[in-house]
């Protein structure tokens, strides 16, 4: 007997687990992304985000950010949630003991036996309940709640990336409005000379009043871009300081945007190991897996339970006597059989099965969605450089253009109309060099956002480091008063 004690009390103890295991869906993936030149498992997400940005004052921003901006501070308090959430379900594994104790004076009714008495009673007593998990429904419960808790790391992860990306492209956003502005300023200034020579000769007799007016026209609509380029300057540092978690002010200035470096060539790596890389796959995976779990629930719900209860107390007149005469004890277990409820159970079966379908078809649709994000990505990325190079082409021929109008004008081969008409043309050229030189800074950013940058920095701690120093001192950030409750 002694000897099927013990493997009986194992038994017991461990149980069995019902419901399905959880297995990764399988996707077919083909062996490279679409626009990638050939397949490698090198990937551009492999390296740390302050090695893929160039820039010293961006890496600062980015580090500011990832330390003070509110969104990485929300999903840090909300991983303590559910790290927590999950001690909680663990501790289902524990006995659950309540104590309890209690005093009262009275007397009884002169008619009741023993009454015309009054006396005090003292009572105390300790519950212990128990339940041994033999379905594996304790376990699957624990299962859930721990994928959760990495589903919400993973979700921190998604906007420490989110967030460096944000910082990333305001940042390439501001200094394209500082060219702009700088572009602007030397067309005020141009058209501003045009506009006093033809003024003179207008005086002197030798110009058309048209001639003075085109020039004139030229200069204020050169002019009046410049101060709504400062306003939106002004809005875009206030933006990045917003991101960085701090009020707003003004924000340093690194490399120009021409001068932002941009890697030749992008490595995507091989797709399958994108489910590796982003967390929102990441994240969806685990809450497939929470789901998977919670079907395994409602399958154990139709089995009975086995719990192991026991009671000690005692009741008593006087404190002396209460665990004397007056204690009282029980233990043993109590097989709770599964209550008849009609077709409830197989419909919670069936609700929690078809959110296990939702939570698949949700991370089939993510897996989906992030491989054409790369894939646009790259081909983004190599058709922009052919854009620009045209445009850069294009401001030459334009320059050529003004210096060889500027040239004919002082040997009296033409008139200055051909020298205005010439700066016309190159200015706007010059914005559009400017915003090709941004649209692909902005998407090398979205694309290693896409392929999951930074996956390998598993400490969410180590997304803020990196070896930058603080550009100037930040500016303190909003913060309110009191201590959190408890």
């Amino acid at each position: 007997m002694k000897r099927l004690a013990l493997p009986l009390l194992a038994l017991l103890l461990t149980g069995c687990e019902v419901g399905p295991n959880y297995r990764r869906p399988q996707f077919e993936l083909t062996g490279q992304f679409r626009a990638q030149a050939q397949a490698e498992a090198a990937s551009f997400a492999d390296q740390p985000w302050w090695e893929v940005f160039g820039d010293p004052v961006l890496k600062t921003l980015i580090g500011q950010a990832l330390a003070s901006n509110f969104d990485a501070r929300v999903a840090a308090q909300r991983v303590e949630e559910y790290r927590a959430r999950a001690g909680i379900e663990r501790s289902v594994y524990y006995p659950e003991i309540d104590v309890g104790a209690g005093y009262t004076r009275g007397r009884y009714s002169d008619y009741a036996a023993d009454g015309g008495v009054t006396g005090n009673i003292i009572n105390a007593q300790a519950a212990l309940s128990w339940e041994i998990d033999l379905w594996g429904r304790l376990r699957r419960l624990n299962e859930a709640s721990l994928a959760q808790y990495l589903a919400t790391q993973e979700t921190q992860r998604g906007v420490f990336l989110a967030t460096a990306a944000q910082v990333a492209q305001a940042y390439f956003e501001l200094r394209n409005l500082d060219a702009r502005l700088e572009i602007a300023q030397e067309a005020t200034q141009a058209f501003q000379g045009t506009y006093d020579l033809f003024n003179r000769r207008l005086q002197g007799g030798a110009a058309s009043a048209l001639e003075t007016s085109r020039a004139e026209a030229a200069q204020a609509t050169a002019a009046a871009s410049v101060p709504d380029l400062e306003r939106q300057i002004q809005a875009q540092e206030n933006l990045l300081c917003f991101l960085v978690g701090r009020g707003p002010g003004a924000i340093p200035r690194g490399a120009a945007l021409n001068a932002q470096p941009l890697p030749p060539r992008i490595p995507a790596g091989l797709p399958s190991a994108l489910l590796e890389r982003r967390p929102d796959l990441r994240e969806a995976e685990q809450e497939l897996v929470a789901a998977n779990a919670q079907v395994g629930v409602a399958q154990a719900n139709y089995f009975p339970t086995l719990s192991l209860t026991g009671l000690l107390g005692g009741e008593a007149p006087q404190m002396s006597e209460l665990f004397g005469r007056g204690k009282e004890w029980t233990i043993g277990p109590v097989l709770n059989l599964a209550p008849f409820q009609g077709p409830r159970l197989k419909y919670q079966k069936a609700a929690a099965v078809a959110q296990w379908e939702q939570a698949r078809t949700r991370y089939e649709a993510a897996v989906t969605g992030a491989m054409g994000e790369v894939a646009t990505g790259l081909a983004a990325y190599q058709k922009l450089e052919g854009v620009e190079n045209q445009q850069a082409r294009s401001v030459a021929a334009y320059q050529e253009a003004v210096k060889l109008a500027t040239m004919r004008y002082t040997a009296g081969l033409s008139s200055y109309m051909e020298v205005l008409e010439a700066q016309q043309q190159l200015y706007p050229a010059e914005n559009s060099l400017s915003q090709a030189r941004l649209s692909r800074l902005v998407t090398l950013v979205q694309l290693y956002k896409a392929l999951g940058g930074g996956w390998n920095l598993k400490d969410p701690g180590a997304w803020t480091a990196g070896p930058v120093k603080s550009a100037e001192p930040p500016a303190p950030a909003v913060r309110l008063q009191g201590n959190p409750p408890g």
